[in-house]
């Protein structure tokens, strides 16, 4: 099955206000920075966003999120984004921050048809006692509060229970994939981008090589084409513009 559409446009024609997205990336690496700009051009809104951080140097879901489009963030990253801080403490934006590894488990699951999992990450904490403030009023107070989860012992250490996440929609970049959505990704971009994309009922793909179907090793593909369902080759220049999030020298 060809899989490729011809452009970000049509590829996110049908992602409507009010829709789940679950985004890859980490930092600017592996970022579908393609298909956000075609969400935002299409002013789509309310979009509940599943992703390690939500943006970065006014690039990637920043972009979104500046634009008032984004109206929860389920994420493990804050970092140096200073909208989504600011927009988090004024009750702008519902946040739910759970541990990275329970969030890339949590995505892994989803797509792999397990509904729920226990996991010692975050035993003891507001993680799983709940009072972590999902919203905050916008005077210094907690407007929603996460829940409380179940906790339970095996063999004497306790855990607390997770559930998979599903997405109506997924939005990823491979460095390489084929027409029938088999894709490769290169370096940090695999951190998150095969577990978002398992995620997603809809999976799109940017890919900055399209190559014609057993080009790529078997044994080399990250994310087999039965998880993608979309495939929008990028422009040499589309591929091509990167930015470096923290540039170190040495003398």
């Amino acid at each position: 099955m060809d899989k490729v559409v011809a452009g970000a446009a049509e590829a996110v024609a049908d992602v409507g206000d009010g829709a789940s997205l679950a985004v890859g990336g980490f930092g600017l690496s592996g970022v579908p920075n393609t298909l956000i700009q075609a969400l935002h051009a299409r002013g789509v809104t309310d979009l509940r966003v599943v992703s390690n951080n939500c943006g970065a140097m006014e690039t990637g879901l920043a972009v979104l999120l500046a634009a008032g489009r984004i109206a929860r963030v389920t994420g493990s990253y804050i970092g140096a984004n200073k909208e989504f801080a600011r927009q988090y403490l004024a009750g702008e934006l519902e946040v739910e921050m759970i541990p990275q590894g329970t969030l890339a488990e949590r995505l892994r699951a989803g797509g792999a048809g397990i509904p729920a999992f226990y996991t010692p990450a975050g035993v003891g904490t507001q993680v799983a006692d709940g009072g972590l403030p999902w919203r905050y009023d916008g005077a210094g107070g907690v407007a929603l509060p996460s829940p409380p989860k179940e906790v339970r012992e095996f063999d004497g250490v306790p855990y607390v229970l997770e559930h998979g996440i599903r997405t109506d929609f997924a939005l990823v970049r491979a460095a390489r994939g084929d027409r029938h959505g088999n894709l490769v990704f290169a370096k940090a971009s695999r951190n998150f981008n095969p577990l978002a994309a398992m995620a997603g009922r809809v999976t799109v793909a940017e890919v900055e090589e399209l190559v014609e179907p057993g080009a790529l090793d078997p044994d080399a593909v990250h994310l087999p084409g039965i998880f993608v369902q979309r495939v929008v080759p990028l422009t040499p220049e589309q591929a091509r513009d990167k930015l470096i999030e923290k540039r170190t020298v040495s003398g």
